[in-house]
């Protein structure tokens, strides 16, 4: 296994949702507080960036052309080329929430969740974000409420099961999914990193699934991906993130989907900790894991909206 800085300080503040384009062969990232969405060519070596008008949490592509991302608290669709911002759908007024974590399901769903401010004890966070759902008509629906801080999504592959993170509680879901409706039940904890050191553990953030099945689940302070059996909630491998300590998500990429791209925040880093993590904010890539992760599934919808929630 070898881990190797591929974008040195790529985000100026929280670097999050990687997504491996396998038409372009590139990796599209965000950039949250810095108002950007990055595509990297690691070909080339070439890290473009457009940038909006308020946070954006994830970045999807969609089967129509375009890519959909969460923007404050609004979903929207955004032409790279034009940089025309089309909203879809607003949520939460009233409430100082935004967007965070996005993916689409088998099906190509976008599921993408919201978390309140930051409090400087995140296990202390109040619960008011949601999961949200946009199904392929174009229409969004509520799926999960009292939510601190929505994160990592991912799906078995037969569709059975969705994984879901909330960072707050430190905790990974398990839910029964139902493809053809987009429902899901009997949420379950499969792993919990509450009461457990952070310096070991972290909060779990962002995360992927591996033809496995296993998990890879990002550790925020913990400088690590580690990865999990969903079915015992056994640790069965680390990856250890030289230089950086706020690692945020991580997905498989590359021409064979066998290396882990792992993004990371530098969001409020003191001085004193970039003395320590001087990388921090920026992209990795993982080889030699001896697994293989899957193709990103893509949102396959109508893209039309205006509704407020």
């Amino acid at each position: 296994m070898a881990v190797e800085c591929v974008i040195k300080n790529a985000a100026k503040t929280v670097g999050e949702g990687p997504h491996w384009d396998d038409i372009t062969n590139t990796l599209f990232y965000v950039d949250i507080q810095a108002n950007s969405i990055h595509r990297f060519n690691p070909e080339t070596g070439v890290d473009d960036k457009i940038e909006l008008d308020d946070t954006i949490g994830f970045v999807v592509p969609a089967r129509k052309g375009g890519l959909i991302a969460g923007v404050g608290r609004s979903l929207v669709h955004v032409d790279w080329d034009t940089k025309k911002v089309t909203k879809l759908h607003e949520v939460e007024q009233g409430l100082q929430t935004r967007f965070n974590d996005g993916k689409c399901d088998p099906k190509g769903r976008v599921w993408a969740g919201t978390m309140g401010p930051v409090d400087p004890d995140v296990k202390k966070m109040p619960m008011i974000g949601s999961l949200y759902c946009l199904d392929l008509d174009g229409s969004l629906r509520t799926v999960v409420k009292d939510v601190g801080i929505s994160n990592g999504l991912a799906w078995t592959e037969d569709a059975k099961t969705m994984y879901y993170i909330d960072s707050t509680p430190q905790k990974v879901y398990r839910y029964d999914f139902d493809i053809a409706t987009g429902n899901i039940s009997n949420q379950s904890v499969i792993v919990d990193h509450a009461g457990k050191p952070l310096e070991e553990f972290g909060f779990p953030d962002g995360m992927t699934i591996d033809t496995e099945g296993k998990l890879w689940v990002a550790c925020f302070s913990a400088s690590k991906v580690i990865r999990y059996d969903p079915n015992t909630g056994k640790q069965l491998q680390s990856v250890n993130i030289p230089s950086a300590a706020r690692i945020t998500s991580c997905c498989f990429g590359g021409k064979n989907l066998d290396e882990l791209y792992v993004t990371c925040s530098a969001h409020e880093v003191t001085e004193e900790e970039f003395q320590k993590f001087p990388l921090s904010g920026s992209v990795f890539r993982v080889t030699g894991l001896g697994v293989k992760g899957f193709k990103a599934h893509i949102y396959d919808g109508e893209i039309r909206g205006g509704s407020k929630i």
